[in-house]
């Protein structure tokens, strides 16, 4: 079954029948969710309905209960155990796929794919989703892949949403709180608040400030504390921006708690904090911290440790504290309903730059908005900003167009478990029976039918030339000739400004060969002077005495300097016994002078490189050919000449587009197989595979799950990793987990030893390899090494405390999922590394890291 709903409709009833049915039966269910804080949020619902001894959590750096009836896990560690071939499968029954949208993630996503394709078939699955607006075609897809499936769509919101837009006027007393669409429709009146609408008229008023602004974080809180809309979660796209906010509304007095509050709040810390020493508590500014939760102000971000961000979270399903200043991580499922959203800016850091929210990403921010059972609707306030128009807040809060686009690509560690487990035709329909294929076949059919209508298009075309069958001549012929006519003036206008700098070049006395049809004619430069615009015009005569000009626009044939003659003096140029004089001077040239003369083509002359081949472009001899071929043709002076060119125009535009879609179906339908194909290629010259075999290398990639597969597992084939020191392989090994993500200049890398410097090297040299092999190859880069946390991996593995490690630049919450990764990935390498010698150190610097406020981080309460 699909069920794809707003947040809070209630999805989750559907995914506890699975359970119960799991259960009745005697067998097992397993819950999938994208965060290991959902799955722990889950693990605790599930607890609290069915009793700790039925459940159990796998995470991949904590395992509870893991033989229970009904197990919640990462979508990951499910993939994992498919591809091991885990006995657990064997009386698994039902798998829930929480946040099955999230299929479309850029770097997780296939993840939920290689589930549902590899699970085995008498597993029946729920999936879970936000609401989307092509759920029956995942569906569809589902039922393709598994069988018969049930898809439910719901798009009302259980809670009606208010779009509204709150404005900052500087003439007014205070900030408009707009409605963003009435009766369906944009607001007409939203309009006013554009940003052009109040740019000043006169330059006296230039320098006045702007009329409205975006309000401050302290003046919204209060102003959604006067209109009774808290308890409000607080959008802003940067963690330093959060902690700002709390910040500026605690100098500012903000306080929306009661002293009995404060008592229940402080007990709820304790409960989850209770497990950190008074030392990290003091690094991590706890009591700054509590005492802005006590005045009922939080920030909740990825930079928090776990039990702080849990601490948030339970204060605010109380309804102690009221205001939440998230990043937009809270919006992954996250159960902390709220009355209001309140939306900072509407673009985003994605990494890389940044970009404007999707709809998508609005409904799923915006669905926190209204409690279920205590609010008659939710708000969502965005707020003014002068880089967006109320037209198109309005567009994106309305939209409800946000389609599910697979991001389903073989990897290098799927490549390799296809390999171990299929022979290779059944790999290949593996791959066509991804979502991706499902999508792509899909578009295919719709664009085949296209060139399937373009086909009766053409034939009606063709029938109509076929009626003028007593017709001799080549219509597509006179076209064609037409065509190139066109496309020659397309390219001398391109190069009039060339023509310009060239005949610029040109002085009095210069004699110019021109070029035509009917031969060559002299032209003796007599004046060169620049009209409006910086048209030049250059002025002169030819050996009968006669007056011509040359401009770009006029050149017609070749224009070649020859010679230069001193001109008479005095320089009278408009005078026409002048003009006389100077022709006979033109007249009376030796030919064998001028032959001796006779300089480069205007593009080689010294004055203006660049005058051949734009003043020959114009109206050069393709130019007259064409023209006179056009003239030439019978079709010229036929009184249905236009009639018969718009039909094979009309033709002519349907074949191109016809062969245009046949390329892209082309395209399509192998792009991947033929990626699949240099994924293939690259394990084979990397000596993991041999044909359709895994080489002991393969065999050791398809155990390793991580982005860097590939090169973590060159590294250890090269022995890159073996004979360090414990600490010292934490911190190598955290080359390939760290990830500097923020706008913010990445840190310096710092690595602690001589050897370590000298390892990351190497390490960065197979990546360069690496890069050099994919690029050929045209595919995606692997990620380069990035050595900004072996310093801090170093130290906290060699057992300093946390004071000396976290600083301005390192938030605990940052330290801690990075050191959770770095875990995870040194007890893959306890597995799989070929020296047993590193493996052992691996698996010693993992449990070397696994203290303090990391392994309290990894706690369940």
């Amino acid at each position: 079954m699909l069920v794809a709903a707003p947040t809070g409709s209630g999805k989750t009833v559907v995914a506890e029948h699975a359970v119960s049915l799991a259960l009745k039966s005697g067998g097992k269910c397993f819950y999938t969710a994208p965060i290991k804080a959902l799955s722990n949020q889950k693990y605790n619902d599930l607890c609290a309905v069915l009793g700790a001894d039925q459940v159990g959590l796998l995470t991949g750096d904590r395992a509870i209960n893991s033989g229970a009836a009904v197990i919640v896990m990462t979508t990951e560690v499910l993939r994992n155990m498919v591809y091991a071939g885990s006995s657990t499968l064997d009386e698994l029954e039902w798998v829930v796929l929480d946040e099955v949208h999230f299929l479309a993630d850029a770097y997780r996503g296939p993840v939920w794919e290689e589930v549902l394709i590899h699970t085995p078939s008498k597993v029946r699955f729920v999936c879970l989703s936000a609401t989307v607006s092509n759920a029956e075609e995942l569906g569809d897809w589902v039922t393709a892949l598994r069988g018969p499936t049930e898809t439910v769509v719901e798009h009302r919101r259980p809670i009606e949403l208010d779009p509204l837009l709150f404005v900052g006027d500087r003439t007014a007393e205070r900030e408009h709180l707009l409605p963003l669409i009435v009766n369906g429709v944009t607001n007409p009146e939203g309009h006013r608040f554009d940003a052009e609408q109040q740019r000043p008229s006169s330059p006296q008023h230039r320098k006045q400030r702007a009329r409205f602004y975006t309000p401050r974080r302290v003046e919204t809180i209060e102003r959604l504390t006067s209109e009774s809309l808290l308890p409000v979660i607080y959008f802003i796209f940067s963690r330093k921006g959060c902690d700002e906010a709390v910040r500026q509304c605690f100098e500012a007095g903000v306080r929306v708690t009661q002293p009995e509050d404060r008592v229940r709040i402080r007990q709820l810390v304790e409960t989850r904090t209770a497990s950190l020493s008074d030392a990290d508590l003091d690094v991590l500014g706890y009591d700054l911290w509590l005492e802005g939760l006590e005045h009922g102000i939080a920030a909740h971000h990825a930079g928090m440790i776990p039990s702080f961000r849990e601490a948030v979270e339970d204060c605010f399903v109380e309804g102690l504290v009221r205001v939440v200043f998230a990043t937009e991580t809270l919006a992954l499922g996250i159960n902390m309903p709220a009355r209001t959203v309140v939306i900072e800016r509407l673009s985003k850091f994605n990494g890389e730059g940044h970009e404007f929210l999707t709809p998508g990403q609005f409904t799923q921010l915006t669905g926190r908005a209204g409690r279920r059972g205590i609010d008659d609707q939710g708000s969502a306030v965005v707020l003014w900003s002068p880089f967006c128009t109320f037209a198109q807040v309005a567009t994106l809060a309305a939209s409800r167009e946000f389609p599910l686009v697979s991001s389903f690509r073989p990897t290098y560690n799927m490549a390799a478990n296809l390999i171990e487990r299929y022979e290779e035709a059944p790999a290949m329909e593996v791959l066509t029976r991804s979502f991706a294929q499902f999508q792509t076949d899909r578009a295919v059919v719709l664009l085949s039918a296209r060139v399937h209508n373009l086909e009766l298009e053409i034939d009606e075309y063709r029938s109509e030339q076929a009626s003028n069958s007593e017709l001799v001549f080549d219509v597509a012929g006179y076209v064609e000739i037409t065509d190139s006519i066109r496309q020659l003036k397309r390219d001398a206008r391109g190069n009039r400004v060339a023509v310009d700098k060239a005949l610029a070049a040109l002085r009095p006395g210069d004699v110019l060969e021109r070029g035509t049809r009917k031969g060559s004619k002299l032209f003796l430069v007599l004046s060169v002077s620049s009209r409006k615009g910086g048209v030049m015009r250059v002025r002169g005569v030819n050996p009968s005495g006669n007056s011509a000009s040359v401009e770009a626009a006029t050149v017609s044939g070749s224009l070649q300097p020859v010679a230069h003659i001193d001109l008479p003096v005095p320089y009278m140029p408009k005078d026409p016994n002048y003009r006389r004089q100077c022709a006979g001077l033109l007249k009376r040239l030796n030919p064998k002078r001028l032959n001796a003369a006779r300089l480069p083509d205007m593009g080689q002359h010294e004055a203006g490189p660049e005058r051949s081949e734009a003043a020959a472009s114009w109206g050069a001899d393709p130019y007259l050919d064409a023209l006179q071929a056009q003239q030439d043709h019978p079709l010229h002076d036929h009184p249905d000449r236009d009639q018969l060119m718009r039909v094979q125009f009309g033709l002519s535009k349907l074949q191109q587009e016809q062969q245009s879609l046949v390329q892209e179906i082309d395209r399509r339908g192998s792009g991947l197989v033929q990626r699949f194909g240099s994924v293939r290629e690259v394990l084979e010259r990397t000596g993991h595979s041999d044909g359709w075999a895994l080489t002991p290398a393969g065999l050791r990639l398809r155990r390793i799950y991580h982005e860097s597969d590939l090169l973590i597992s060159l590294c250890l084939t090269e022995g890159i990793f073996d004979g360090l020191e414990d600490a010292e392989l934490a911190a190598l090994v955290s080359c390939a987990t760290y990830e500097h993500r923020s706008s913010e200049p990445a840190p310096a890398p710092l690595l602690p030893s001589t050897e370590l410097r000298k390892r990351f090297g190497l390490m960065q040299s197979t990546w360069k390899r690496l890069e050099r092999l994919e690029r050929g190859l045209k595919l995606p880069l692997s990620r380069e090494p990035e050595a900004g946390f072996a310093a801090s991996a170093w130290s906290w593995s060699a057992g300093q405390e946390l004071d000396d490690i976290l600083d301005e630049d390192l938030l605990g919450g940052d330290f801690v999922r990075n050191i959770r990764q770095l875990i995870d990935l040194l007890r893959q390498f306890g597995d799989v590394a070929p020296n047993p010698t590193t493996a052992k150190s691996a698996r010693r610097a993992a449990e070397s890291l696994s203290r303090g406020v990391v392994l309290a981080s990894g706690e369940v309460s």
